[in-house]
């Protein structure tokens, strides 16, 4: 029985463990939180695919797509 909190549940047994892997390492990044150029604090959350809004100043930013870089 896999892990339900595991993001790789609906893959099944279906592509491979290397793309699984690469897959979880990408979406760690994109989950994580990053520091917010203008306030300081460590609270950038990705919104969208390249938006990113800092959930303390509510300044929002164009960045990479699953990784946040000023």
């Amino acid at each position: 029985m896999e892990y339900e909190g595991d993001s790789m549940v609906g893959f099944g047994s279906r592509y491979g463990k290397r793309i699984k892997e690469l897959n979880e390492k990408i979406l760690a990044k994109s989950r994580s939180r990053y520091k917010c150029p203008s306030c300081s604090r460590t609270a950038i959350r990705r919104e969208a695919a390249g938006i990113w809004k800092c959930r303390k100043c509510g300044a929002k930013f164009a960045s990479d797509s699953y990784e946040f870089s000023e």
